[in-house]
């Protein structure tokens, strides 16, 4: 928190959590839609989960509960939409443990946690059990709404890191039409599938001002751009940018997950420099790194890095000057 003058809101963070949580529903639906009763049962455990466990920590200390601002319902959902329909149910809730105790409740609580807390708890659910965190059902739509044990396959992004590996041209890959990739007729996490809701979503937050255009623009035009030069360098190699804008869980990553206040920059100059670095980071694993999806990973990473952009891309007191350190670092 910087000095004062400060700008008043009239936003409080329970109305806030809320409208993040009426932006995420309809890709939370169109999740359920594409993956059926296993979408439903991941959803409720992971909030219920994140709820109880906050309820319990703050009681086990005796502190007041803060489960009544609706914070710990959103990490629950944001947890359920980056994990995939057919992940156990006691892996859920003990990613719902990892969220609220080590990655937020155990730095202070909400406004507190330098690392968005979903994201930890998903980044550690996929490093201890990535067998079950990479199984992904493919979408069934109404047809197979109650199927509990559903097909599974790689998502487009693991098909074609497989296929490079094997030395396999993209040309000889039946790549996904796009039109499918952009309603979310493919397979993935629960959330990350449907590009149209989740942009959907951001448009409503940005119209709330609850998130700014800064962080989901840049994030969002970098991995274009960078992909976008790899394709044209080696198109037998590298999928077109378009093709990695909707895949993987680019959008829900660029505007639910990096926009958290907490762990994102305030100034919307360090917005624009965390969404690059988002961005690049992204198109970096995505790109060379052995993994096939690098949203999550280069979200935490420049987590870290937002003390320091804050740092240096804070406004100027109006009416000072630059001291002669400061001008001589610059």
């Amino acid at each position: 928190m910087s000095s004062s003058p400060h700008v008043h809101s009239p936003e409080e963070v329970p109305g806030a959590m809320r409208a993040v949580v009426y932006a995420l529903i309809p890709a939370a639906l169109a999740g359920i839609w594409f993956f059926g009763i296993n979408g439903v049962r991941v959803i409720a455990l992971s909030m219920i989960g994140c709820a109880f466990f906050e309820w319990g920590w703050q009681r086990l200390l005796k502190k007041p509960s803060s489960v009544g601002d609706w914070s710990a319902l959103v990490t629950g959902l944001l947890l359920a939409m980056n994990l995939p329909a057919t992940t156990p149910s006691w892996m859920v809730l003990l990613g719902a443990l990892v969220a609220i105790v080590l990655a937020k409740q155990i730095y202070g609580g909400l406004g507190y946690n330098p690392f968005n807390p979903a994201l930890v708890a998903r980044v550690f659910l996929l490093i201890s059990f990535p067998v079950q965190l990479t199984n992904w059902a493919l979408p069934g739509g109404a047809s197979g709404w109650f199927t509990v044990d559903a097909a599974t396959g790689a998502t487009p992004l693991g098909a074609i890191k497989e296929a490079i590996s094997l030395g396999t041209p993209l040309s000889e890959l039946n790549l996904a039409p796009l039109t499918d990739l952009f309603i979310g007729n493919r397979s993935g996490s629960l959330g990350e599938v449907s590009v149209l809701f989740l942009a959907l979503g951001g448009l409503y937050l940005v119209w709330r001002k609850i998130i700014s255009w800064h962080i989901p623009a840049s994030f969002i035009l970098t991995v274009f751009v960078f992909t976008g030069i790899a394709h044209w360098a080696s198109p037998e190699r590298y999928a077109p940018p378009m093709f990695h804008v909707l895949t993987g869980g680019l959008w829900i990553g660029a505007v639910f997950m990096a926009t958290d206040w907490v762990s994102s920059p305030v100034t919307k100059k360090g917005m624009l420099i965390f969404g690059f670095g988002c961005g690049l980071l992204t198109a970096v694993i995505r790109l060379w790194g052995g993994y096939p999806e690098g949203v999550s990973f280069a979200i935490l990473l420049m987590n870290a890095a937002v003390p320091l952009i804050d740092r240096y891309t804070k406004p100027r007191v109006f009416g000072t000057r630059k001291t002669y350190e400061e001008a001589k670092a610059a």
